[in-house]
């Protein structure tokens, strides 16, 4: 087992959603009521994100194909804590998924993602996500699965496109007129044949025919 130790100017630096990590850890382990349960309204804390949110944030961010990866990193099945409700997820497993060059660059996808969600949440103070000191991004257990859920629909539509390339392409169009093979209105169609002729051929060309070949 590897221990860590942080300094009080650690502690103090760290973002807030860290802090209130710690200080929750801290309380379970000494028999004491966590502070989450004595936090302060406007504070920053952790809320789970629901299938029809989870779908608003990926119409957000599907345009930024780094962030997206990172989205639907969200949605694997990570180390789950049963007693919290949360899923944790390795960062270095995380970067190595997703291709990005740095730790940077993940935390700056995992920002944007937290600012679409919190644009849709409509919370004061709501996170998607926490960043644990250990090398751990914690989300909840209903937002790995609203995740999952959306990259499940996306996986279902990108399959129907390439078994059905032209499915996309009739959405919203006029329903094309059937096909019949016969009238009802006692008219001949153009494009019919008729012993190899079309019916549309005048008349005229028939009698000719008969008058070249006066014997038939």
């Amino acid at each position: 087992m590897v221990g860590i130790t942080l300094s009080p100017e650690q502690i103090r630096s760290a973002p807030p959603e860290v802090r209130q990590w710690l200080e929750h850890e801290i309380a379970r382990s000494l028999g004491l009521h966590p502070v989450s349960d004595t936090m302060a309204p406007d504070a920053s804390h952790l809320v789970g994100c629901s299938p029809q949110e989870a779908m608003a944030v990926y119409d957000l961010v599907r345009g930024m194909l780094p962030v997206v990866n990172v989205f639907f990193e969200l949605g694997r099945e990570g180390a789950k804590i049963t007693e919290s409700g949360v899923q944790a997820f390795r960062l270095a497993d995380m970067l190595r998924h997703t291709h990005l060059p740095d730790l940077e660059r993940l935390v700056a996808c995992l920002q944007v993602i937290d600012r679409a969600f919190q644009q849709i949440h409509n919370e004061d103070g709501a996170a998607l996500f926490v960043l644990d000191p250990r090398g751990y991004c914690v989300v909840t257990v209903t937002t790995q699965q609203s995740v999952l859920a959306v990259w499940t629909q996306e996986i279902a539509a990108q399959q129907l496109l390439t078994e059905y390339p032209a499915a996309d392409a009739r959405v919203g169009a006029p329903p094309t007129p059937a096909m019949v093979p016969f009238s009802m209105t006692g008219t001949v169609p153009p494009s019919s044949i008729n012993l190899g002729m079309p019916f549309s051929a005048p008349a005229a060309s028939s009698k000719t025919a008969r008058a070249k070949n006066p014997g038939r």
